[in-house]
């Protein structure tokens, strides 16, 4: 095995293992830092936390489907941004009247998502009825 092909396997084997490692971290390293035995004083083991503090009112309670709606239009807007910028950036070495025609299709695609959105009352936000206080 030549040199060349040995250091390529051990830069393999490095972003294996530091691959790996910043995967396990967030389990293993919450392990060893976690404080023990905090809820049970007072006989709270069972309760749930909320912050650190006692919960007021149900603690189990149904989100609202626009909750979601607006994640995947956030989603769907952050990935056509990501997708915007490498365009730009080949767009500014070869102009040309084909590809500003592609982008702004692609653009208006994304304003009808908007206009068809705002049709269907999404971006309006409904005030449920509070639940009374325990």
């Amino acid at each position: 095995m030549d040199k060349s092909a040995l250091l390529d396997m051990i830069y393999v084997l490095a972003f294996l293992v530091g691959g790996l490692g910043m995967g396990l971290a967030p389990i293993i390293i919450p392990f060893f830092l976690a404080p023990r035995r905090t809820r049970s004083i007072n006989q709270k083991t069972l309760e749930v936390i909320e912050c650190g503090m006692d919960t007021i009112g149900p603690t189990w309670m149904r989100l609202g489907v626009v909750f979601y709606l607006y994640a995947l239009i956030f989603i769907a807007f952050a990935v056509d941004v990501l997708f915007l910028l490498p365009v730009a950036v080949v767009y500014n070495k070869n102009p040309g009247w084909l590809e500003l025609a592609e982008v702004v299709l692609f653009v208006g695609i994304l304003a009808l998502v908007i206009v068809y959105a705002w049709k269907k009352n999404v971006f309006t936000w409904k005030n449920k009825s509070k639940s009374p206080q325990l």
